[in-house]
């Protein structure tokens, strides 16, 4: 993730936890044309966040679609991008009872 021109590099569990928060908490000047890009290391592209009433929010990129599994009692689980099409996961969605509803990012 770069930020402010800078790249940072999280491990995969808990390190992540927040850090939109961290980012939302910011003082930008113009918080509408910030963008956010994340890459977990399960997703096929990077994932887009822009502000959405004051809070980032997921920006749904067309060819992709996010897919969630059934989540970890450990952590919350951010699901993995997928491009559509190629047959790498979208029809492994679980069924929305089962899903993480903890934000993990």
């Amino acid at each position: 993730m770069f930020v402010g021109g800078r790249h940072i590099e999280f491990e995969r569990w808990n390190r992540r936890r927040g850090v939109l928060k961290d980012l939302e908490s910011l003082p930008w000047n113009e918080p509408a044309c910030v963008q956010v890009m994340l890459h977990d290391e399960d997703d096929d592209p990077f994932g887009l966040w822009m502000f959405r009433d004051g809070a980032l929010a997921e920006v749904g990129i067309p060819g992709t679609q996010r897919v969630h599994c059934a989540s970890s009692p450990w952590d919350g689980d951010p699901g993995f991008l997928v491009r559509t099409g190629l047959g790498r996961g979208e029809d492994r969605h679980s069924p929305q009872h089962v899903r993480d509803p903890r934000l993990c990012w």
